[in-house]
């Protein structure tokens, strides 16, 4: 069923960035991002939550750490 979304031009702007540079249609980064809120698909903490699973407090901890820089956004990594 096409649904039709109303973006601001300046957000439809960075969709298509961020889609072209993974290789992805607009369309599919839109609709891999639903698929992620619905929680069709894993994000990145949700990965990481399964995996540490095994690990112990500390180990954990460290590991929340060492992948802390990589939830960080930097502008210029937009343009």
């Amino acid at each position: 069923m096409p649904i039709s979304l109303r973006i601001p031009t300046e957000k439809e702007k960075r969709i298509k960035k961020v889609a072209a540079k993974s290789g992805k249609t607009k369309t599919a980064f839109i609709l891999e991002a639903v698929d992620e809120k619905l929680g069709l698909r894993k994000n990145r903490d949700q990965l990481v939550r399964e995996l540490a699973g095994w690990m112990g407090h500390e180990e954990a901890e460290d590991l929340r750490k060492a992948v802390a820089p990589s939830r960080q956004i930097h502008p210029g990594d937009w343009e």
